[in-house]
């Protein structure tokens, strides 16, 4: 972290330490509700700026935290700790059911179900007897941790911060581990998350749950601070306002959801104090106005404010890497020479009338490198989505290790032990090139979300981390470990793809058009590379259209036209092939 960095961060805890000696109750009491606002915000930090799921249901979550320690407390007479595990319970349950049922929408439809469930939640606090309809629940009582009670605005007041702080620390540190690495992969699409092993799915739901737990904490504290809950402050409304901080702060920062909560909970202050002087309609012109700041804060600083503040700061040196204990290797499936590697058995694949892939069978050997070439459109792309399942074939079969993988999902097949690169680059461009490759490691590492959060992962992060430089260092690009993966030139990004991919130790790797873009010395280290790599008896499946770079490396070729297989053989034979020549050479010479 650069000085002045550092210098921010002091001054800021420096400035919250000295906030009541300063200023008066109201103001404190405005720090309680941004601490608790951010709470909420933070969830959706990690939800939406960096699991990329946009929710306007987060206010609900955090009526149930609060409605959930309010029923116990004031009705029930239970304490408020027994209450803090009844609202976490409670909006992980709801997120989980909810989560289960609409996280499989996709575009603008899961926005949508969030906006129906959050107005429902809405209207049921509004009915229920047990939590007073709208007249709600009062009585509540103050947190208490022995004789200290924290019912004054000062106690509330540190109180709030210092739990804030400590979920903070908790949502950094799991970003800086295994676990967080995936779920800054889910922006994007899922397509290079299961090429992982990671079970997007699943991966989704966690954050989803996690970012309602947020909620709920923020909701308990809420309820025990307020000392009354009711449903007017867990509307819709209140769910985008959220959403608004995030957005503000800078969605993808979590310091963002504590500048964000502050900008927006003070402007809306402001204008309550400042309209009223000019007209007799200021709640109406307030919506207007509120809007319009946004509008034009978020055409200046369309990342965020966080976003924008970094940009003048100095870029943070790239942590260094140290030695550590090497990871272990992947436990592989031994297979027999006899026994093909891979094999693909009258794979057929329509999409609609047009038969993309038609009947075509080969085998892969272990230990070789097959080349599979063909004109554009020939089928090559669509037949390595079959082969890696993203795609499901509509006749044949495709065994991998001798077991049957034709409807197996991607990331049962990367778990098995093939790993891939795609014709368009699959990188996640805001994450440094060691994070990247960090993302291959996954299946050969074990560090969970309680692991990752509370930094009991270290030992296996050090291992991961040189690991990861390891590879990097094999394709050229060890020392740009620490920049930006979208800052480096298009042929940089698909040898960085290259190193994810030998990251995960294959037993089968399969590399589609991985020489495109690269100048004639970078395709020179690529060659050299895979050739170790053969001579180390990894089995290698190559796309290519660079015929000389394909001629020279590959022990088989497999030619594939109107998605069909033309002809197989070795090099020589497929170069003087008149079908070949005609195909794809342009023609007899």
């Amino acid at each position: 972290m650069p000085a002045i960095t550092r210098l921010l961060f002091a001054l800021a805890i420096a400035f919250l330490a000295a906030a009541p000696f300063l200023f008066g109750s109201f103001t404190i009491t405005l720090l309680n509700y941004i601490a608790i606002y951010a709470m909420a915000t933070l969830g959706l930090v990690l939800l939406t700026g960096v699991g990329g799921l946009t929710s306007f249901g987060q206010a609900a979550f955090v009526g149930i935290g609060a409605y959930a320690t309010a029923w116990y407390t004031a009705t029930q007479g239970g304490s408020p700790w027994i209450g803090l595990i009844l609202s976490l319970a409670m909006t992980a349950i709801v997120a989980t059911v909810l989560g289960a049922a609409t996280l499989r929408l996709s575009g603008h439809f899961l926005p949508l179900s969030t906006i129906a469930w959050g107005i429902a939640i809405f209207f049921l606090f509004g009915n229920l007897d047990m939590l007073g309809r709208y007249s709600g629940l009062s009585g509540i009582p103050a947190i208490r941790i022995g004789q200290l009670s924290f019912e004054g605005t000062t106690a509330a007041y540190y109180f709030c911060w210092i739990v804030l702080g400590l979920a903070m620390l908790l949502c950094h540190n799991l970003l800086d581990s295994r676990q967080g690495r995936a779920i800054r992969a889910l922006r994007g699409g899922t397509a290079l998350v299961e090429s992982l092993a990671i079970n997007a799915f699943r991966m989704r739901l966690a954050v989803f749950v996690l970012g309602g737990v947020l909620a709920g904490l923020s909701g308990w504290l809420y309820a025990h601070v307020q000392r009354y809950v009711g449903p007017a402050p867990f509307d819709v409304r209140a769910g985008i306002e959220l959403l608004l901080m995030a957005l503000v702060g800078g969605a993808g920062q979590i310091v963002g959801a504590v500048i964000g909560s502050a900008i927006v909970t003070l402007i809306k202050n402001i204008l309550q104090d400042v309209l009223p002087a000019f007209t007799r309609y200021s709640a109406q012109l307030e919506v207007v106005v509120f809007g319009v700041l946004f509008i034009v804060l978020l055409q200046k600083a369309r990342g965020g404010v966080v976003l924008m503040i970094k940009r003048l700061l100095p870029r943070p040196k790239p942590r260094p890497v140290v030695d550590a204990p090497a990871l272990p290797p992947r436990a592989h499936q031994q297979t027999a020479a006899q026994n093909p590697v891979l094999s693909v058995r009258n794979a057929v694949k329509r999409f609609g009338a047009l038969v993309a892939v038609n009947d075509v069978s080969f085998e892969v050997r272990s230990g070789e490198v097959l080349g599979l070439i063909g004109p554009n459109g020939a089928g090559k792309s669509t037949l390595l989505n079959l082969i890696t399942g993203v795609l499901k074939p509509n006749s044949g079969t495709i065994r991998f290790q001798g077991t049957d993988i034709t409807t197996l999902p991607s990331r049962r097949i990367a778990a098995a032990g093939m790993a891939r690169t795609f014709q368009h680059v699959k990188l996640r461009p805001n994450m440094t090139c060691i994070d990247n490759v960090m993302l291959g490691l996954y299946p050969r590492t074990s560090a969970g979300f309680l692991t990752g959060a509370l930094r009991l992962d270290r030992k296996e992060e050090a291992s991961a981390r040189h690991e990861a430089l390891r590879q990097l260092q094999r394709v050229g690009l060890g020392e740009k470990y620490g920049d930006l993966a979208g800052n480096l030139a298009l042929g940089q990004q698909r040898l960085l793809e290259v190193a994810r991919a030998l990251a995960a130790d294959p037993t089968l790797m399969i590399l589609d058009e991985p020489a495109a873009g690269l100048r004639r010395l970078e395709k020179q280290t690529l060659s050299d590379l895979l050739r170790g790599l053969r001579a180390e008896g990894m089995t290698i499946v190559l796309v290519e259209h660079d015929m000389e770079f394909v001629m020279n490396l590959v022990d088989r070729i497999v030619v594939v036209d109107f998605g069909a297989k033309l002809a197989e053989g070795e090099p020589a034979l497929i170069r003087a092939d008149a079908r070949v020549q005609e195909a794809y050479l342009g023609g007899v010479a």
